[in-house]
C-alpha cells in the first residue's frame, strides 16, 4: 500500500493496521504513524522527533526509533540508506520506485518505476529481491 498520498488515514485505520501487523497501538505510536505514513516525505528520525515535539506528543528518541523500525519490519515503511548521508531516511511509498536526489536542495523525489528503464544483464544465478536506484542531478525550472 502506498500511503504517500494527499488523503490521510484515520486514527482508527492506523490502529487496525498496527494491530494487523502485530504491533501495539499506543497513542504515541498512532500519532507517529499518522505523520510518517500520511504527511512526511522521506523523514529522518530527527524529523519525526521534531514533529512529535511540535505536536505535543511526548515521546523518547528510543520510542521513535523503535516505532520506525517496527513499521519497516511490518512492511509499512522502507528505510533508505544513501551513501551521501549518515542518516537513515524513511519512505512511506512501499511500491516499487526509484529516487531522484536534487543535489542543490537535498530533496529526494520518488520516481515511478515505469518512468526509468534499466537493462539487467546479470546471469540467472543471481536472485534479485529489490533494486534501489538513486538518480542524482538537479531539477530544472
Amino acid at each position: 500500500m502506498n500511503n504517500n498520498q494527499n488523503t490521510c488515514l484515520s486514527a482508527e485505520q492506523i490502529t487496525h493496521m498496527l494491530k494487523d501487523a502485530g504491533l501495539s497501538a499506543t497513542s504515541q505510536r498512532v500519532g507517529l504513524c499518522k505523520y510518517v505514513l500520511c504527511e512526511a516525505r522521506h523523514p529522518t528520525v530527527e524529523d519525526v522527533r521534531n514533529w512529535s515535539e511540535t505536536q505535543g506528543i511526548k515521546t523518547s528518541l528510543a520510542t521513535v526509533y523503535n516505532t520506525l523500525n517496527a513499521l519497516c519490519k511490518a512492511g509499512m515503511l522502507k528505510d533508505l540508506r544513501f551513501p551521501h548521508m549518515d542518516k537513515v531516511i524513511y519512505d512511506n511509498n512501499i511500491e516499487p520506485h526509484h529516487h531522484f536526489l536534487d543535489e542543490e536542495t537535498g530533496n529526494i523525489i520518488d520516481i515511478p518505476e515505469i518512468d526509468f528503464e534499466y537493462n539487467n544483464k546479470l546471469s540467472h544465478e543471481y536472485e534479485i529481491h529489490d533494486v534501489d536506484i538513486i538518480i542524482r542531478g538537479r531539477l530544472k525550472n
